[in-house]
């Protein structure tokens, strides 16, 4: 009989599931984003919505490896983590230069609904922080774009991007 403080090993098959639906969310998340359009009909999309989305698979990434390397466990939470309020204070920023109530905004995109995605092969711990590496860096090229608080944020998330690759995950 177990005990209540061990856990069941998790299959590749589970993991693949988890990975599929996931990755679903991700594109409807994706496809929920592109719909949005602005009042003034310049149809830009704000850049601040491929960071934010960015962050969403690197956190989903980082919980998916969770389950496939236990060990790291505590590192991966902490990314995957910041990861999402990465996302959600990008999310907030657009909602507000949109002239939107963040918190229905939040409400609105935390309410996906998530189809499964054809099974890929499991995520890697290379494959995070190559990830993270190339969020890092989008983060820092669009900082060095945009002006005031803005710039600021996204050079926050850069260097917590570097930190997870560098210190959390080497």
């Amino acid at each position: 009989m177990p005990t209540p403080a061990s856990s069941p090993p998790v299959s590749r098959r589970t993991v693949l599931r988890w990975s599929g639906a996931a990755l679903g969310g991700v594109g409807a998340l994706a496809v929920a984003g592109c719909g949005a359009g602005t009042d003034d009909g310049a149809g830009e999309v704000d850049p601040l919505i491929a960071q934010a989305e960015r962050a969403r698979v690197d956190a989903a990434t980082a919980g998916l490896l969770v389950a496939l390397l236990p060990d790291r466990a505590g590192a991966l939470n902490a990314v995957g983590a910041e990861r999402t309020t990465h996302a959600q204070v990008l999310d907030a920023e657009v909602a507000r230069l949109a002239g939107a109530d963040p918190a229905s905004t939040t409400t609105a995109s935390t309410t996906t609904t998530t189809t499964v995605a054809p099974a890929a092969d499991p995520p890697t711990l290379d494959l995070l922080r190559e990830r993270l590496n190339g969020s890092q860096r989008a983060a820092a090229d669009l900082a060095r774009t945009l002006q005031g608080y803005r710039a600021g944020l996204l050079a926050s998330i850069s260097a917590a991007c570097a930190v997870h690759k560098g210190v959390l995950l080497p």
